[in-house]
């Protein structure tokens, strides 16, 4: 069951549409439920309405597998390079102007962004519906992957299974293993990264690039966090045709802990 409304932003001061996914046994149980926050709304449930056409496809997995979790998809705003803006916690820097040819000026609302989603959307969220309150977790693919990671950083107490589907750290490369390296992530429960060995097609050299940047992320991560899955999907593209594929594996590594009940075993 989806349910979408509009979410007033108050630090960048506009409406954003939030989807949110309760699941079959939501009306006829009073239990509470672990919660997903996930990026990029419009393209996560599903084809129907989403950007290009090709959605995550959520929807219909997580009702066919009957797995009991709230997931909470944010619309990403489409204007100009707002995404890249609010995915962003830092102005891209050198690495990003060596990988797109220029110097963009564009990130640095990735603060604000993650700030709406603890201070004003879950709360929100945990008024709203029955959810377990402290068994929360993130998501997102490419930058909502790097944003993701960026939140695992801030809120390790609150987001504590991480899931970045071929991350886009590039953009903020340097910054975030930066904060990597001087952050606490002992709270973190699980964190999933994958990675495609043909994210820019046929372009070797542009896919050694990237691959070489995701893994100097994963070589920070694996010194921190315990329960760390790196997978790397042979042939897979930057897209969401491939994207949909590795649904089933993350959602599975986050929540094979899960009983039938929703509730840890």
């Amino acid at each position: 069951m989806l349910e979408n409304f509009p979410v007033f932003m108050s630090s960048f001061k506009q409406e954003r549409i939030i989807r949110v996914y309760l699941p079959e046994s939501y009306n006829d149980y009073e239990r509470r439920y672990p919660v997903l926050y996930m990026h990029d709304g419009q393209n996560v449930f599903e084809d129907e309405g989403a950007i290009r056409g090709i959605s995550l496809g959520m929807k219909a997995y997580l009702d066919q597998t009957s797995l009991d979790i709230i997931v909470v998809a944010i619309d990403l705003n489409p204007e100009g390079e707002e995404r890249v803006n609010e995915y962003c916690p830092w102005v891209n820097g050198e690495i990003s102007k060596k990988v797109l040819g220029y110097a963009s000026p564009s990130g640095g609302s990735g603060a604000k962004y993650l700030d709406f989603i603890v201070h004003e959307l879950k709360p929100l969220i945990d008024k709203k519906y029955r959810t377990v309150t402290d068994h929360t977790s993130m998501a997102g693919i490419s930058l909502g992957g790097h944003i993701s990671t960026y939140a695992a950083c801030k809120y390790p107490h609150i987001f504590k299974r991480i899931a970045a589907i071929s991350p886009g750290f590039y953009r903020n490369q340097e910054e975030i293993e930066k904060l990597l390296k001087h952050s606490d992530l002992n709270a973190i429960e699980k964190f999933y990264m994958d990675f495609g060995t043909k994210e820019v097609g046929e372009d070797e050299e542009m896919n050694q690039l990237f691959l070489g940047l995701t893994n100097g992320v994963y070589e920070i991560l694996k010194e921190k966090v315990e329960n760390l899955h790196f997978e790397l999907i042979e042939g897979a593209e930057h897209r969401y045709e491939f994207f949909r594929k590795r649904i089933p594996s993350m959602l599975s590594y986050l929540y094979s802990d899960l009983n039938k009940t929703g509730m840890a075993d």
